[in-house]
């Protein structure tokens, strides 16, 4: 298969160097030729083009067998996810109009589900995000699920990203700033790279476009939970804990709910690598002993 991976970066490299191993012609879009060379070292053949700019787009040739959009906002606020995700895809369904590919990947996030009552969410839980950034990618999501099925789209709401260098929790408490919001009730939705990378193959594999998959692993955990796995781990102190604000919550987007794979799993037989948090981490803890950048 033609593939082309749209912000070739974290994700979408590892994820092009696993599919030229199993033997597709892969190609990497960027805004900047700065990785260049490290695409080509993985096999993947570079494209510079800015996806909120079609006139850049327009040079490229837009036959593929399979599209994967996970570009990143750069952390970004509601007007850059304006551009970057809803225009950027607005962007990418006009290019590829005339010769659309057999399935387009776009990885949206499990933000777009706005519960805060600790409950369990599906693809059939209400998405009522309060987040502006969140509100724009359930619209992203709705402008490709509206585009089919002229337009193969696969939604993929992804859980917060961890693995090697990556994990926002882990990396606070590495550096001792990590704080305990309030009892640490509030429940932590992960997945880790690689898992991830599994997902969107066995979606592009199997997954049916117009369709809607979470993909998280099997044991969302509150956040003191997971805190005190890590001090235990690493045999470190807890963090100190930090009244929650639930105005400054909500402005973060931060919510509070247990997001179920249990479909992804069911349709699409996919099996993870890393089920939980401390599968993943502690391969990451015993990676960075390994490396010399942790504490024994």
């Amino acid at each position: 298969m033609r593939v082309l991976i749209v912000g070739c970066g974290y994700v979408g490299v590892s994820l092009g160097t696993e599919l030229v191993r199993l033997g597709h012609e892969v190609f990497g879009l960027r805004r900047s030729a700065a990785a260049e060379t490290e695409l080509k070292h993985a096999g993947i053949q570079p494209l510079l083009a800015d996806i909120t700019q079609p006139s850049t787009l327009a040079k490229l040739p837009p036959d593929f067998d399979w599209v994967v959009n996970c570009t990143a906002s750069g952390n970004g606020g509601a007007a850059d996810y304006r551009k970057i995700y809803l225009e950027g895809n607005r962007n990418l369904i006009a290019w590829l109009a005339d010769c659309p590919p057999g399935k387009f990947i776009y990885t949206s996030s499990t933000s777009v589900y706005g519960q805060n009552d600790g409950s369990v969410v599906t693809e059939k839980s209400p998405a009522e995000p309060e987040a502006d950034t969140a509100k724009v990618l359930l619209e992203t999501e709705k402008l490709l699920l509206a585009a089919s099925p002229d337009f193969p789209a696969v939604i993929l709401r992804v859980a917060g990203i961890y693995g090697p260098a990556r994990g926002h929790w882990f990396k606070q408490f590495l550096k001792n700033e990590a704080r305990i919001e309030g009892d640490g009730a509030r429940i932590l939705n992960m997945i880790h790279r690689d898992d991830l990378i599994g997902v969107i193959i066995a979606v592009l594999k199997n997954g049916r476009p117009g369709k809607i998959y979470n993909a998280a692993d099997d044991a969302p955990v509150s956040q003191l939970n997971f805190l005190k796995w890590l001090a235990a781990k690493l045999k470190r102190p807890m963090p100190a804990s930090v009244s929650a604000d639930a105005e400054v919550l909500r402005r973060r987007g931060v919510t509070n709910k247990r997001v179920s794979n249990a479909k992804l799993k069911a349709e699409l037989k996919y099996e993870f690598l890393f089920p939980d948090f401390r599968a993943g981490y502690a391969a990451e803890i015993a990676r960075l002993k390994t490396a010399g950048a942790l504490d024994a």
